[in-house]
């Protein structure tokens, strides 16, 4: 006998009672830490010895997986397009095979225990690579960076959860790129960045009820729908993937993600598809897409065209659009604005549905599975 799936109740939104029942591992609370996380991890950084990092590699590689793998993506939006070298995310066991002694290897595990990361912190340093590792302290990733005397960030998991913990993770690398002149924040950069998601978790607390509180209203726009969800930048598109991974994780729920203009190739094909298409005569509303735009306050102008016209062209389809705005004064603000608001309406998706936004059950049947394989 199959469980039904929970319907979706917006009035849960605004019931507190059932917010902190619906939350019992304190998914929200985790989110509402981001600022502190900004500024935590900065000391931390700078306490590791990252700032007094130099030279220039002859590329980075991130590895990761994951809530931990996102970092590699943050870092490269951050950096931006004119980064003087380029910066490859390893979501796998093994390193590309042009990684040798030339280059910077940042191994990312919340946990510190990630067999992929672990694998690939290991192959850094048989092949001479630099190596920088954030992680849980007393770990095996930990154990690595001190048999290779190469500087360790610890992090503690937020709701011990590595998607909660995207800024403790992701600033040591920002704080390490920067020392290297690949990036350029300062001081006052992380602290505005941790001023925003400060008045992003102000506007979005629990109590904020959801016709003024963003991330509830977003929320209320994906459910029920199957979110195509565009950035219009590579800062955006690393949005985009955020949310989209926020959705399957914390909410359980399905989303595609993409970039513009490439997703103007081939997924707006979409809108002319049978997740498009409104029967007005239905007596109940089937399931529907839903175009979520991110936009980018640095949008190339053509990609701006892009984004207006495919807007105009999802709503004479009647497929219903949301935008996010990343706006900011630097790539760092942009990025939080955004993904502030993106987690969010993740949690909010999960707590409407009335499901815990913490276990990830799948995932941890898949990893059982494997082990008694191996």
């Amino acid at each position: 006998m199959t469980t039904p799936s929970p319907e979706f109740d917006p009035d849960r939104l605004d019931d507190a009672a059932a917010l902190e029942a619906g939350d019992p591992s304190g998914m929200l609370r985790a989110v509402a830490s981001s600022a502190r996380q900004v500024r935590e991890a900065f000391r931390a950084s700078g306490e590791a010895g990252l700032p007094g990092l130099r030279g220039r590699p002859r590329a980075i590689v991130v590895a990761g997986m994951g809530g931990s793998g996102i970092a590699g993506d943050v870092l490269a939006a951050i950096c931006g397009n004119g980064c003087p070298v380029p910066i490859a995310t390893v979501r796998s066991h093994r390193l590309p095979g042009w990684v040798g002694a030339a280059d910077l290897v940042f191994a990312v595990s919340c946990s510190g225990r990630t067999e992929e990361t672990l694998a690939a912190a290991t192959e850094a340093v048989r092949r001479g690579a630099s190596l920088v590792a954030v992680g849980a302290a007393g770990s095996p990733l930990h154990d690595i960076a001190v048999q290779a005397s190469a500087p360790f960030v610890a992090v503690e998991a937020a709701a011990g959860q590595p998607r909660a913990t995207l800024w403790g993770l992701t600033i040591p690398l920002i704080v390490a790129a920067e020392a290297l002149g690949l990036a350029k924040v300062g001081p006052d950069g992380y602290e505005a960045a941790a001023k925003v998601l400060e008045d992003i978790a102000h506007r979005c607390r629990p109590g904020s009820e959801s016709f003024i509180n963003p991330g509830k209203t977003l929320a209320l726009e994906l459910a029920g729908t199957v979110p195509m969800i565009w950035g219009t930048s590579p800062l955006t598109a690393t949005v985009a993937y955020r949310l989209a991974c926020q959705l399957n994780e914390n909410a359980k729920y399905p989303a595609v993600h993409g970039e513009l203009p490439e997703a103007g190739h081939n997924q707006i094909v979409a809108l002319d598809g049978p997740l498009a298409r409104r029967d007005v005569f239905a007596d109940e509303e089937s399931v529907r897409m839903r175009l979520v735009m991110v936009r980018d306050a640095d949008e190339h102008p053509r990609v701006a065209r892009r984004r207006e016209v495919a807007v105009a062209l999802a709503e004479e389809r009647g497929v219903r659009v949301s935008e996010i705005a990343a706006e900011g004064l630097s790539p760092l603000e942009r990025l939080a604005t955004a993904v502030g608001l993106a987690d969010y309406a993740s949690v909010y998706l999960a707590l409407g549905y009335s499901l815990d936004p913490t276990p990830v059950s799948a995932i941890e049947e898949l990893k059982a599975e494997i082990a008694r394989e191996f």
